[in-house]
């Protein structure tokens, strides 16, 4: 595959961790209908184009995602920050990182983030002694990893891994459609704690471009053609306006990329009257469409 003209390039610190990030990151885009090297062809071309923080998960098709990411980075490890995670909360961390850098087929990675903790428990449980953290800090002292964070879909979570200080990088909702404390209140709260911020869901799982209830759900035909929809740019400007240090995009076809990278390039900063406006219509395009698991209750 020729190598594309690289269009981004590195812009600040992620957090504490001192790695220079470009501004968008390169999300999950495994699809096994595809094959394994299609879907690696794809992540390389984000990578030719300058992308340099990838993200993955045993979760996502059952392992296929981190699959994927070691056949892109083949050869090109140097100069990528690597995510994945650890899903499980409840079992033993090490086992499932082993399974993780097998699947990747790398020695270690740059981020490790417990997956999906979404409840004040999770998090407290966590955070035990002898528990998950203190079990992921056995991996990173091992050489396994460098860092350690979460990913969440609750404010509440993300306030106390801010304040616990045990957390280099937080993943949570930044888009058009996400609780508001997302970006009034853990964004800066993070900033000042110089923890990592990645931000997804800036396309609702794709609720907010076209008929679904998420990833590969269309809705039934009755229910489609004519939904309320919002622009790529639109989503993309809107979080980037936020300024999170990376946002993630699954960008899972060469096509979906180019309009991805197209938008960022006309980026300009958007004013509260035109966030606003977008807001209101992403809550119009999301209607019907099913839960936006992201938030929590009482969300907005």
């Amino acid at each position: 595959m020729p190598r594309m003209d690289r269009l981004f390039k590195s812009r600040r610190a992620l957090g504490r961790t001192g790695f220079i990030a470009s501004q968008l990151g390169i999300g999950d885009l495994a699809d096994r209908s595809l094959g394994l090297r299609q879907c690696a062809d794809t992540l390389r071309r984000a990578m030719d184009a300058g992308l340099n923080v990838i993200d993955t998960a045993p979760a996502y098709e059952d392992g296929f995602s981190e699959q994927v990411v070691g056949a892109a980075l083949a050869g090109r490890r140097e100069g990528m920050f690597v995510i994945t995670k650890i899903d499980h909360l409840d079992q033993p961390v090490v086992p499932q990182v082993e399974g993780s850098l097998e699947r990747l087929g790398l020695d270690s990675v740059d981020l490790l983030l417990f997956h999906g903790v979404s409840r004040v428990q999770d998090w407290q449980r966590l955070a035990a002694p002898g528990s998950g953290l203190d079990q992921l800090a056995q991996i990173i002292r091992q050489g396994k990893c460098r860092f350690a964070g979460l990913s969440s879909h609750h404010p509440d979570v993300l306030r106390l891994a801010i304040e616990s200080g045990r957390c280099d990088a937080l993943m949570f909702a930044l888009g058009p459609f996400s609780d508001a404390r997302y970006s009034e209140e853990i964004l800066p709260q993070a900033r000042a704690a110089g923890v990592a911020t990645l931000g997804f869901k800036v396309f609702g799982a794709g609720m907010l471009l076209g008929d679904t209830s998420g990833y590969g759900r269309p809705l039934a035909a009755d229910r489609s053609g004519g939904l309320p929809r919002l622009s790529v740019p639109q989503c993309l400007h809107y979080t980037l306006t936020l300024d999170p240090d990376v946002a993630l995009l699954g960008m899972s076809t060469p096509a979906e990329q180019d309009a991805a990278f197209e938008a960022a390039k006309t980026f300009a900063p958007l004013s509260a009257d035109q966030m606003a406006e977008i807001r209101a219509q992403a809550a119009a395009a999301v209607a019907g469409k099913g839960t936006c698991w992201w938030n929590p209750e009482k969300q907005l």
